[in-house]
Protein backbone atom coordinates (compact mmCIF):
# COMPACT_ATOMS: atom_id res chain seq x y z
CA UNK A 1 0.00 0.00 0.00
CA UNK A 2 2.77 2.36 1.09
CA UNK A 3 4.26 2.09 -2.87
CA UNK A 4 1.01 2.32 -4.34
CA UNK A 5 1.02 4.92 -7.45
CA UNK A 6 -2.38 6.19 -8.35
CA UNK A 7 -3.21 5.84 -12.29
CA UNK A 8 -4.22 9.66 -12.36
CA UNK A 9 -5.25 12.42 -10.28
CA UNK A 10 -8.68 10.98 -9.36
CA UNK A 11 -7.40 7.60 -7.94
CA UNK A 12 -5.17 10.31 -6.11
CA UNK A 13 -7.97 12.48 -4.35
CA UNK A 14 -9.93 9.77 -3.83
CA UNK A 15 -7.65 7.63 -1.97
CA UNK A 16 -5.86 10.79 0.15
CA UNK A 17 -10.00 11.59 1.05
CA UNK A 18 -10.16 7.79 2.37
CA UNK A 19 -6.70 7.92 4.03
CA UNK A 20 -7.97 11.10 5.90
CA UNK A 21 -11.19 9.70 6.57
CA UNK A 22 -12.69 12.80 4.89
CA UNK A 23 -15.98 10.83 3.32
CA UNK A 24 -16.82 14.19 2.21
CA UNK A 25 -14.17 14.85 0.36
CA UNK A 26 -14.18 10.96 -1.27
CA UNK A 27 -17.88 11.99 -2.69
CA UNK A 28 -16.89 15.44 -3.97
CA UNK A 29 -14.63 13.35 -5.93
CA UNK A 30 -16.59 10.67 -7.28
CA UNK A 31 -19.23 13.86 -8.43
CA UNK A 32 -17.14 15.35 -10.18
CA UNK A 33 -15.62 11.84 -11.51
CA UNK A 34 -17.31 9.72 -14.82
CA UNK A 35 -17.76 6.36 -13.46
CA UNK A 36 -17.57 3.32 -16.15
CA UNK A 37 -19.83 0.69 -15.81
CA UNK A 38 -18.79 -2.56 -17.96
CA UNK A 39 -21.41 -3.78 -20.39
CA UNK A 40 -21.48 -7.32 -22.55
CA UNK A 41 -20.88 -5.77 -25.91
CA UNK A 42 -23.23 -7.92 -27.44
CA UNK A 43 -26.09 -6.69 -25.11
CA UNK A 44 -24.52 -2.58 -25.55
CA UNK A 45 -25.45 -3.05 -29.32
CA UNK A 46 -28.53 -4.78 -29.16
CA UNK A 47 -29.87 -1.83 -26.85
CA UNK A 48 -27.76 1.12 -27.56
CA UNK A 49 -30.00 3.34 -25.61
CA UNK A 50 -29.95 1.26 -22.48
CA UNK A 51 -27.58 0.24 -19.59
CA UNK A 52 -27.92 -2.57 -17.65
CA UNK A 53 -26.51 -3.67 -13.91
CA UNK A 54 -25.24 -6.74 -13.43
CA UNK A 55 -24.67 -7.82 -10.07
CA UNK A 56 -21.86 -9.92 -8.53
CA UNK A 57 -23.29 -12.34 -6.51
CA UNK A 58 -22.22 -10.56 -3.26
CA UNK A 59 -25.14 -7.75 -4.48
CA UNK A 60 -22.52 -5.00 -5.53
CA UNK A 61 -22.59 -2.85 -8.95
CA UNK A 62 -18.99 -2.55 -9.63
CA UNK A 63 -17.79 0.79 -11.25
CA UNK A 64 -14.21 1.92 -12.54
CA UNK A 65 -13.04 5.70 -12.58
CA UNK A 66 -10.83 6.44 -15.21
CA UNK A 67 -7.59 5.59 -14.47
CA UNK A 68 -8.62 2.11 -13.04
CA UNK A 69 -10.31 1.31 -15.96
CA UNK A 70 -8.96 -2.31 -17.52
CA UNK A 71 -7.85 -2.49 -21.35
CA UNK A 72 -10.47 -2.51 -23.99
CA UNK A 73 -11.29 -6.21 -25.38
CA UNK A 74 -13.63 -7.00 -28.21
CA UNK A 75 -16.27 -8.45 -25.31
CA UNK A 76 -16.28 -5.60 -22.91
CA UNK A 77 -17.21 -1.97 -23.52
CA UNK A 78 -17.85 0.80 -20.86
CA UNK A 79 -20.48 3.15 -20.14
CA UNK A 80 -19.72 6.10 -18.25
CA UNK A 81 -22.60 8.14 -15.97
CA UNK A 82 -22.00 10.37 -13.00
CA UNK A 83 -22.65 9.51 -9.43
CA UNK A 84 -25.82 12.45 -10.27
CA UNK A 85 -27.12 9.69 -12.81
CA UNK A 86 -27.05 6.30 -10.26
CA UNK A 87 -28.56 8.32 -7.21
CA UNK A 88 -31.54 9.31 -9.79
CA UNK A 89 -32.27 6.05 -11.73
CA UNK A 90 -31.36 3.43 -8.49
CA UNK A 91 -34.67 1.78 -7.29
CA UNK A 92 -34.89 -0.88 -4.26
CA UNK A 93 -34.67 -3.96 -6.69
CA UNK A 94 -30.83 -2.50 -7.13
CA UNK A 95 -27.58 -3.89 -6.43
CA UNK A 96 -26.95 -2.79 -2.06
CA UNK A 97 -23.68 -2.00 -2.68
CA UNK A 98 -22.27 0.71 -5.62
CA UNK A 99 -18.23 -0.53 -5.33
CA UNK A 100 -15.92 1.65 -6.26
CA UNK A 101 -12.73 0.59 -8.09
CA UNK A 102 -13.31 -3.17 -5.80
CA UNK A 103 -9.46 -4.29 -4.62
CA UNK A 104 -7.32 -0.82 -5.13
CA UNK A 105 -5.96 1.24 -2.16
CA UNK A 106 -9.10 3.52 -3.48
CA UNK A 107 -11.85 1.65 -3.27
CA UNK A 108 -15.04 1.91 -1.44
CA UNK A 109 -18.12 -0.21 -0.68
CA UNK A 110 -20.98 2.06 -0.73
CA UNK A 111 -24.60 1.65 0.70
CA UNK A 112 -27.87 2.75 -1.35
CA UNK A 113 -30.37 3.63 1.40
CA UNK A 114 -32.51 6.32 0.20
CA UNK A 115 -30.37 8.75 2.70
CA UNK A 116 -27.07 7.66 0.47
CA UNK A 117 -28.72 8.59 -2.69
CA UNK A 118 -29.91 11.88 -1.56
CA UNK A 119 -26.13 12.47 -0.32
CA UNK A 120 -24.53 11.26 -3.43
CA UNK A 121 -27.35 13.66 -5.23
CA UNK A 122 -26.33 16.72 -2.80
CA UNK A 123 -22.60 16.30 -4.03
CA UNK A 124 -23.37 15.96 -7.28
CA UNK A 125 -25.52 19.20 -6.92
CA UNK A 126 -22.17 20.72 -5.40
CA UNK A 127 -19.78 19.43 -8.10
CA UNK A 128 -17.92 22.73 -9.91
CA UNK A 129 -17.68 20.79 -13.09
CA UNK A 130 -17.92 16.71 -14.64
CA UNK A 131 -14.70 15.03 -15.49
CA UNK A 132 -11.48 15.88 -16.21
CA UNK A 133 -11.08 20.08 -16.53
CA UNK A 134 -10.97 20.98 -20.42
CA UNK A 135 -8.21 23.35 -21.33
CA UNK A 136 -5.32 21.58 -19.04
CA UNK A 137 -3.12 18.56 -19.25
CA UNK A 138 -3.76 15.37 -17.61
CA UNK A 139 -1.97 12.53 -17.82
CA UNK A 140 -2.22 8.90 -16.83
CA UNK A 141 0.80 8.52 -13.85
CA UNK A 142 0.55 4.28 -14.74
CA UNK A 143 -0.64 2.79 -17.56
CA UNK A 144 0.27 4.39 -20.41
CA UNK A 145 3.57 5.24 -21.30
CA UNK A 146 5.23 8.72 -20.28
CA UNK A 147 8.46 8.73 -22.68
CA UNK A 148 9.59 6.83 -26.06
CA UNK A 149 7.86 6.48 -29.55
CA UNK A 150 4.00 5.94 -28.13
CA UNK A 151 4.57 8.48 -26.03
CA UNK A 152 6.08 10.76 -28.20
CA UNK A 153 3.34 9.95 -30.83
CA UNK A 154 0.34 10.30 -28.60
CA UNK A 155 2.03 13.90 -27.33
CA UNK A 156 1.31 14.81 -31.33
CA UNK A 157 -2.42 14.51 -30.80
CA UNK A 158 -1.61 16.75 -27.64
CA UNK A 159 -4.03 20.16 -28.78
CA UNK A 160 -7.26 17.10 -28.82
CA UNK A 161 -6.39 15.71 -25.79
CA UNK A 162 -6.22 19.44 -23.96
CA UNK A 163 -9.02 20.73 -25.29
CA UNK A 164 -11.07 17.72 -24.86
CA UNK A 165 -10.15 17.51 -21.39
CA UNK A 166 -8.57 13.72 -21.47
CA UNK A 167 -5.41 11.83 -20.41
CA UNK A 168 -3.22 12.78 -23.57
CA UNK A 169 -1.08 9.12 -22.92
CA UNK A 170 -4.34 6.70 -22.96
CA UNK A 171 -3.18 4.69 -25.59
CA UNK A 172 -6.43 1.96 -23.71
CA UNK A 173 -8.74 4.47 -24.44
CA UNK A 174 -12.58 4.42 -23.23
CA UNK A 175 -12.86 8.09 -23.67
CA UNK A 176 -16.84 9.02 -22.88
CA UNK A 177 -17.92 5.30 -23.07
CA UNK A 178 -18.30 3.12 -25.76
CA UNK A 179 -21.49 4.84 -27.95
CA UNK A 180 -20.72 8.52 -26.80
CA UNK A 181 -17.37 7.40 -28.57
CA UNK A 182 -19.34 5.79 -31.50
CA UNK A 183 -21.54 8.90 -31.91
CA UNK A 184 -18.84 11.61 -31.76
CA UNK A 185 -17.07 9.58 -34.79
CA UNK A 186 -20.18 9.46 -36.74
CA UNK A 187 -21.78 12.98 -36.11
CA UNK A 188 -18.20 14.61 -36.53
CA UNK A 189 -16.59 12.25 -39.17
CA UNK A 190 -19.18 9.56 -40.64
CA UNK A 191 -17.63 7.04 -39.69
CA UNK A 192 -20.03 3.94 -38.84
CA UNK A 193 -17.89 1.10 -38.99
CA UNK A 194 -14.30 -0.27 -38.82
CA UNK A 195 -14.14 0.48 -42.66
CA UNK A 196 -14.66 3.99 -42.64
CA UNK A 197 -12.32 3.96 -39.37
CA UNK A 198 -9.48 2.60 -41.17
CA UNK A 199 -10.46 4.79 -44.42
CA UNK A 200 -10.10 7.63 -42.39
CA UNK A 201 -7.08 6.83 -39.79
CA UNK A 202 -4.59 6.36 -43.38
CA UNK A 203 -5.91 9.63 -44.94
CA UNK A 204 -4.87 11.70 -42.18
CA UNK A 205 -1.65 9.57 -41.57
CA UNK A 206 -0.90 10.45 -45.14
CA UNK A 207 -2.07 14.36 -44.61
CA UNK A 208 -4.20 13.74 -47.53
CA UNK A 209 -7.36 15.53 -45.78
CA UNK A 210 -5.73 18.86 -46.05
CA UNK A 211 -6.03 20.86 -49.03
CA UNK A 212 -3.04 20.53 -51.36
CA UNK A 213 -3.79 23.75 -52.61
CA UNK A 214 -2.86 24.84 -48.70
CA UNK A 215 0.38 22.34 -49.29
CA UNK A 216 1.14 24.00 -52.63
CA UNK A 217 1.55 27.42 -51.39
CA UNK A 218 3.24 26.59 -48.46
CA UNK A 219 5.61 24.63 -50.77
CA UNK A 220 6.20 27.68 -53.16
CA UNK A 221 7.61 29.64 -50.27
CA UNK A 222 9.71 26.37 -48.98
CA UNK A 223 11.54 26.63 -51.95
CA UNK A 224 11.86 29.93 -51.87
CA UNK A 225 13.40 30.41 -48.37
CA UNK A 226 15.75 27.57 -49.17
CA UNK A 227 16.85 29.15 -52.20
CA UNK A 228 17.71 32.34 -50.84
CA UNK A 229 18.52 31.34 -47.29
CA UNK A 230 15.85 33.82 -45.40
CA UNK A 231 12.50 35.51 -45.68
CA UNK A 232 10.18 35.51 -48.28
CA UNK A 233 8.33 38.59 -49.14
CA UNK A 234 4.72 37.97 -49.54
CA UNK A 235 4.57 39.55 -53.37
CA UNK A 236 7.67 37.70 -54.11
CA UNK A 237 5.74 34.36 -52.79
CA UNK A 238 2.45 35.41 -54.78
CA UNK A 239 4.74 35.99 -58.24
CA UNK A 240 6.50 32.83 -57.71
CA UNK A 241 3.59 30.89 -57.31
CA UNK A 242 1.71 32.24 -60.15
CA UNK A 243 4.88 32.03 -62.15
CA UNK A 244 4.62 28.24 -61.15
CA UNK A 245 1.33 27.85 -61.87
CA UNK A 246 1.78 29.01 -65.53
CA UNK A 247 4.49 26.74 -65.94
CA UNK A 248 2.52 23.44 -65.06
CA UNK A 249 -0.50 24.49 -67.19
CA UNK A 250 1.83 24.94 -70.34
CA UNK A 251 3.29 21.68 -69.70
CA UNK A 252 -0.19 19.69 -69.30
CA UNK A 253 -0.87 21.01 -72.53
CA UNK A 254 2.17 19.51 -74.01
CA UNK A 255 2.74 16.15 -75.91
CA UNK A 256 3.29 13.01 -74.15
CA UNK A 257 5.02 10.03 -74.97
CA UNK A 258 3.91 6.87 -73.03
CA UNK A 259 3.87 2.93 -74.07
CA UNK A 260 1.05 3.69 -76.54
CA UNK A 261 2.79 6.44 -78.25
CA UNK A 262 2.65 10.88 -78.15
CA UNK A 263 -0.54 11.93 -76.37
CA UNK A 264 -1.85 14.47 -77.18
CA UNK A 265 -3.18 17.43 -74.42
CA UNK A 266 -5.46 19.82 -74.81
CA UNK A 267 -4.93 22.92 -73.23
CA UNK A 268 -6.63 23.88 -69.90
CA UNK A 269 -8.78 26.73 -70.75
CA UNK A 270 -7.66 30.53 -70.02
CA UNK A 271 -10.60 31.38 -67.33
CA UNK A 272 -9.79 28.31 -64.85
CA UNK A 273 -6.04 29.11 -65.18
CA UNK A 274 -6.64 32.59 -64.25
CA UNK A 275 -8.91 31.42 -61.86
CA UNK A 276 -6.76 28.78 -59.90
CA UNK A 277 -4.01 31.79 -59.85
CA UNK A 278 -6.40 34.20 -58.57
CA UNK A 279 -7.07 31.71 -55.95
CA UNK A 280 -3.81 30.84 -54.73
CA UNK A 281 -3.16 34.65 -54.46
CA UNK A 282 -6.09 35.17 -51.95
CA UNK A 283 -4.79 31.70 -50.02
CA UNK A 284 -1.25 33.29 -49.71
CA UNK A 285 -2.73 36.62 -48.45
CA UNK A 286 -5.11 34.75 -46.01
CA UNK A 287 -2.04 32.54 -44.35
CA UNK A 288 0.41 35.91 -44.04
CA UNK A 289 -2.51 37.98 -42.25
CA UNK A 290 -2.95 34.06 -40.27
CA UNK A 291 0.99 34.28 -39.68
CA UNK A 292 0.87 37.90 -38.68
CA UNK A 293 -1.66 37.61 -35.55
CA UNK A 294 0.58 33.87 -35.19
CA UNK A 295 3.97 36.41 -34.13
CA UNK A 296 1.60 38.70 -32.01
CA UNK A 297 0.15 35.98 -29.70
CA UNK A 298 3.13 34.24 -29.46
CA UNK A 299 2.49 31.00 -31.81
CA UNK A 300 5.59 31.96 -34.24
CA UNK A 301 8.87 34.03 -33.53
CA UNK A 302 9.22 37.36 -34.65
CA UNK A 303 10.75 36.00 -38.01
CA UNK A 304 8.75 32.47 -37.83
CA UNK A 305 6.61 31.32 -40.82
CA UNK A 306 4.88 27.65 -41.01
CA UNK A 307 6.48 25.52 -42.84
CA UNK A 308 3.15 23.38 -43.38
CA UNK A 309 -0.37 22.60 -42.80
CA UNK A 310 0.08 18.76 -42.80
CA UNK A 311 0.08 18.69 -38.84
CA UNK A 312 -3.51 19.40 -39.00
CA UNK A 313 -4.29 15.53 -40.54
CA UNK A 314 -0.92 14.43 -38.45
CA UNK A 315 -2.55 15.80 -34.86
CA UNK A 316 -5.60 14.25 -35.57
CA UNK A 317 -4.48 10.93 -36.96
CA UNK A 318 -3.26 10.58 -33.81
CA UNK A 319 -6.41 11.00 -31.89
CA UNK A 320 -7.94 8.71 -34.60
CA UNK A 321 -6.28 5.87 -33.70
CA UNK A 322 -7.31 5.78 -29.73
CA UNK A 323 -10.72 6.72 -30.85
CA UNK A 324 -11.37 3.67 -32.89
CA UNK A 325 -10.10 1.70 -29.88
CA UNK A 326 -12.73 3.06 -27.93
CA UNK A 327 -15.44 2.48 -30.53
CA UNK A 328 -13.93 -1.08 -30.86
CA UNK A 329 -13.15 -0.33 -34.63
CA UNK A 330 -9.37 -1.34 -33.87
CA UNK A 331 -7.11 -2.94 -31.74
CA UNK A 332 -4.36 -1.78 -29.13
CA UNK A 333 -1.96 -3.31 -31.53
CA UNK A 334 -3.60 -1.35 -34.48
CA UNK A 335 -3.52 2.16 -32.61
CA UNK A 336 0.03 1.47 -31.26
CA UNK A 337 1.21 1.32 -34.61
CA UNK A 338 -0.46 4.20 -36.12
CA UNK A 339 0.40 6.50 -33.30
CA UNK A 340 3.87 5.74 -33.87
CA UNK A 341 3.39 6.43 -37.51
CA UNK A 342 1.78 10.00 -36.39
CA UNK A 343 4.92 10.58 -34.51
CA UNK A 344 7.22 10.05 -37.40
CA UNK A 345 5.62 11.67 -39.79
CA UNK A 346 5.75 14.99 -37.72
CA UNK A 347 8.87 14.36 -37.10
CA UNK A 348 9.88 14.41 -41.10
CA UNK A 349 7.66 17.52 -41.73
CA UNK A 350 8.53 19.90 -38.55
CA UNK A 351 11.52 20.22 -36.53
CA UNK A 352 10.65 21.18 -32.99
CA UNK A 353 7.17 20.90 -31.32
CA UNK A 354 6.24 24.53 -31.44
CA UNK A 355 6.63 24.77 -35.38
CA UNK A 356 3.90 21.44 -35.34
CA UNK A 357 1.58 23.66 -33.06
CA UNK A 358 1.54 26.34 -35.75
CA UNK A 359 1.00 23.92 -38.91
CA UNK A 360 -1.89 22.17 -36.90
CA UNK A 361 -2.99 25.97 -35.90
CA UNK A 362 -3.44 26.95 -39.21
CA UNK A 363 -4.36 23.75 -41.13
CA UNK A 364 -6.92 24.16 -37.96
CA UNK A 365 -7.89 27.81 -39.02
CA UNK A 366 -8.10 27.58 -42.81
CA UNK A 367 -10.77 24.80 -42.25
CA UNK A 368 -12.96 26.36 -39.47
CA UNK A 369 -12.04 30.07 -39.04
CA UNK A 370 -12.50 31.96 -41.92
CA UNK A 371 -10.43 34.68 -40.77
CA UNK A 372 -12.97 35.45 -37.63
CA UNK A 373 -10.10 34.47 -35.20
CA UNK A 374 -13.06 33.30 -33.03
CA UNK A 375 -13.26 30.15 -30.93
CA UNK A 376 -11.44 27.80 -33.20
CA UNK A 377 -7.83 30.13 -33.16
CA UNK A 378 -8.67 30.89 -29.83
CA UNK A 379 -9.02 27.70 -28.65
CA UNK A 380 -6.29 26.49 -30.39
CA UNK A 381 -3.79 29.41 -29.37
CA UNK A 382 -5.12 28.08 -25.47
CA UNK A 383 -3.85 24.34 -25.92
CA UNK A 384 -1.10 25.87 -27.76
CA UNK A 385 0.31 28.12 -24.49
CA UNK A 386 -0.98 25.48 -21.78
CA UNK A 387 1.46 22.44 -23.75
CA UNK A 388 3.70 24.51 -24.37
CA UNK A 389 4.43 26.30 -20.67
CA UNK A 390 2.75 23.55 -18.54
CA UNK A 391 5.59 22.06 -16.58
CA UNK A 392 3.84 18.52 -16.72
CA UNK A 393 3.36 18.91 -20.79
CA UNK A 394 5.00 16.18 -23.22
CA UNK A 395 6.33 18.72 -25.32
CA UNK A 396 8.47 19.60 -22.37
CA UNK A 397 9.02 16.46 -21.41
CA UNK A 398 9.84 14.65 -24.54
CA UNK A 399 12.45 15.28 -27.55
CA UNK A 400 10.69 16.42 -30.37
CA UNK A 401 13.25 14.41 -32.58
Amino acid sequence: MGIWIAPSVIERELYEAKTAGDWAAYFDVLARAPLYLAQPRIQADAHPESLFFHATPDRMLVVHTAGMLPAPTPETVYESRSLGWYAKVWTPTDPAFLAVNPGSPAEAYLTTTPADLARWRAHADAAPHYGLPDGKVHALFTGGPLHGPIAHGLAVGGHLAVSNGEFWNALAYHGGGYHRERRRLSEWWGITDRADWLSTLEQLLGADMVSPVWEYALRVRRVLASDFAGPVDVEHWRHAAEASLRRNAERSAEPQLTPDGVTVAQPRPTAEVEGEIAGVKRLIGRIARYEQRFRADGLLPEDGWVRSVEGWDIGRASQMARWGVGCRYGTLHEAEKAVQRAGEAAQRTYRSWAEFSAGYILGRCLHFDEEEFGTWYTGALACHLTLTTDPSSPWLNIPFT
